[in-house]
């Protein structure tokens, strides 16, 4: 049974940072693409970033290039996401998501397999 587990959202000032952890139980991140959502009240689910299988190539959202950086650690069988410079706009919860292809894009079809979220609220 494939899990994914994310955690250490929360409150954060904004130009604050947060480092998001997802906890993969199931399949091998190395072995997946691997990425980022967020979901916006009243908005649709969007990718932030991605990671490809094995080789590493990352894509990020043109919102959060140079302020956010996915990676992972193959040896834990972990991703992340590092964010800095947080904006309210950045405000939303995030999901972790995998699919056994190559690459993962922006669209949620193509995700086979979720995290149950954890919430970020960027506020002063």
């Amino acid at each position: 049974q494939v899990q994914l587990i994310e955690s250490g959202g929360g409150l954060v000032q904004p130009g604050g940072s947060l480092r998001l952890s997802c906890a993969a139980s199931g399949l091998s991140v190395r072995n997946n693409a691997m990425g980022w959502f967020r979901q916006a009240p009243g908005k649709e689910r969007e990718i932030v970033a991605a990671l490809s299988r094995a080789g590493g190539i990352t894509d990020y959202a043109d919102a959060v290039k140079g302020r956010f950086t996915i990676f992972r650690d193959n040896a834990n069988n972990m991703v992340y996401l590092q964010m800095i410079s947080l904006k309210p706009e950045d405000t939303a919860v995030y999901y972790c998501a995998a699919r056994s292809g190559y690459k993962l894009g922006a669209r949620t079809g193509d995700v086979d397999y979720w995290g149950q979220g954890t919430q970020v609220t960027v506020s002063s």
